[in-house]
């Protein structure tokens, strides 16, 4: 091999080690700030939505999907999760790049991968079954009917997608089981008459 090209190989190599491991401090740091959110968020669990503290997902530059696809997938779930306490509404794939603070000239570089986005969904849903359970313990009757015809709603597109990736179609199959958990409340709050059964419940 020519030792010119080597020269050139080596320096890129020394290159894109130094970039790995920039990239790799980065995914510490929105590691941390996930974790964080994810714990607050959690707090929705044992008390009023009201009493909550105010997050925000942290616009960080995105270079390497490799090495967070965890974390990113983790930001997609708070934007997402955020989203529907604050409007009880689903967030777009376009709405969360703009949560997540990618930039539309960054577009030959990184996007939010429409992948990732349903990965963040699905941690949602999941994420959900529990806080319907939890409502009630917290007396909020109502908030498992919304929350069975917000996750059948979401579940519904989720059938009409092609999904290839093996993974994906595996956690897609588990969405399953949270509906039952939900129903499964919602059946009980219905029957003991403390919440509205989904089809008379406000929009």
């Amino acid at each position: 091999m020519d030792p010119h090209d080597l020269e050139n190989l080596n320096t890129t190599l020394d290159h894109e080690a130094q970039l790995r491991e920039k990239i790799k401090e980065q995914v510490v740091e929105l590691d941390k700030k996930t974790r964080t959110m994810v714990g607050m968020l959690n707090k929705i669990h044992s008390i009023p939505y009201s009493q909550v503290p105010g997050t925000h997902v942290p616009h960080t530059a995105l270079a390497d999907l490799t090495l967070w696809t965890n974390s990113l997938r983790n930001s997609v779930f708070v934007a997402a999760f955020l989203e529907y306490l604050s409007k009880g509404t689903l967030i777009s794939l376009a709405s969360t790049s703009e949560a997540l603070g990618i930039q539309d000239e960054w577009k030959d570089r990184f996007t939010l991968s429409i992948e990732d986005y349903l990965h963040g969904l699905i941690t949602l849903v999941n994420e959900l079954s529990r806080l319907a359970v939890n409502a009630v313990t917290l007396g909020n009757f109502q908030e498992p009917v919304k929350i069975s015809i917000f996750v059948k709603d979401l579940f519904a597109g989720f059938t009409m997608l092609n999904l290839k990736n093996d993974q994906l179609r595996r956690r897609f199959d588990s969405l399953k089981y949270d509906m039952k958990k939900v129903e499964e409340v919602v059946y009980d709050v219905s029957l003991r008459k403390l919440a509205q059964p989904p089809d008379l419940a406000p929009g």
